[in-house]
């Protein structure tokens, strides 16, 4: 995967290289550790940030069914939102299976957004303009960690107002039911773009089979069984999890993601028919603003072919038209 992914990032157009790294200490998660943030920006980052310029966030995760992969594997789409949108891109290397298994990505996730939140001001972050990017099992990811995220500020606003009394009660009622991501200064997750997503872990390999039109374009099985049992651990791991599988969550859990869900499928991806009725219930049952786009006769991860000559035609279109919706929505903020 590593060599394929080099070959990918030679091809025209190189994309840009990592500007700097933060790595910070996991304190979410019961697993101490280490995280790494990767920032991709603009060669007039410093200046504009000792200036007080405030830039629009995209934290990404990349893909690799949990198990492999780094924070610079989308490198190409990181170049396209530094140059469309005028954002940083912060891509976080968080800790991998089967060393690290469910809920560890997950919780690194939520580290890595509280961190630049609390940071914004020294990094030249806008923390009320922030959207979340992911790619398969990342993509999943752009859903389970705002849901977790709202959890542990939720968690920690609990236990700051544990003994405030009435004034405590005067505020939630106040507040209602306002999504703590909506009301909290220092951060604000305004957006979500998913590509090919993970979304529900009930449905097993054969089923999800079943719904692709071209089953000689998947993964071979032993890598996505092999991928399955190094996070799913312990083996009897519980499915209906929402930040495991963001498809069955509750409305109630769901209604805290943003208003703005940019989703990308492919049309030869066993995933596709499982992101789509996702796609489909947040518009439909929870009112989010769902633009949803499903790449023709491609597979899964078409936009990461490992060739140093050539990437396919489309995949700049589409990053750019992620880009564009973005750009739209980090200005109407």
């Amino acid at each position: 995967m590593r060599i394929g992914l080099f070959l990918h990032r030679l091809a025209p157009p190189r994309p840009i290289g990592p500007s700097f790294v933060r790595t910070i200490p996991s304190t979410v998660s019961c697993r101490a550790g280490k995280i790494p943030l990767v920032f991709y920006t603009a060669e007039d980052y410093e200046q504009r940030r000792r200036g007080g310029h405030k830039f629009p966030v995209v934290v990404n995760f990349h893909g690799g069914g949990f198990t492999l992969g780094d924070a610079t594997d989308d490198a190409r789409w990181a170049s396209e939102v530094v140059h469309e949108v005028d954002a940083v891109v912060v891509s976080v290397d968080y800790r991998l299976a089967p060393k690290h298994p469910f809920p560890t990505a997950v919780e690194d996730g939520v580290d890595a957004i509280l961190f630049l939140a609390e940071h914004a001001e020294e990094l030249g972050l806008d923390g009320q303009r922030i959207a979340v990017s992911g790619f398969s099992a990342g993509g999943n990811l752009s859903f389970a960690v705002p849901m977790r995220l709202q959890e542990e500020l939720r968690r920690r606003q609990s236990a700051g107002e544990g003994g405030r009394g009435a004034e405590s009660l005067r505020k939630r009622k106040k507040d209602g039911d306002k999504p703590l991501l909506s009301r909290r200064p220092d951060c604000r997750i305004v957006a979500i773009v998913s590509w090919y997503p993970i979304t529900d872990y009930t449905i097993s390999t054969s089923e999800r089979r079943a719904t692709c039109t071209r089953p000689d374009k998947v993964m071979p099985r032993f890598f996505v069984d092999l991928f399955d049992a190094a996070y799913l651990y312990p083996p009897d791991c519980d499915t209906l999890n929402p930040f495991l599988s963001p498809g069955v969550a509750s409305d109630e859990v769901l209604k805290g993601l943003p208003e703005d869900i940019i989703l990308f499928t492919c049309e030869w991806d066993s995933l596709r028919a499982e992101a789509e009725t996702f796609g489909r219930r947040l518009q439909r049952d929870l009112g989010k603003n769902v633009m949803h786009t499903m790449v023709r006769e491609v597979a899964h991860a078409w936009d990461r072919a490992p060739n140093p000559f050539y990437v396919h035609e489309t995949v700049g279109q589409h990053y750019r038209e992620a880009c564009a919706e973005m750009r739209r929505i980090f200005e109407e903020c």
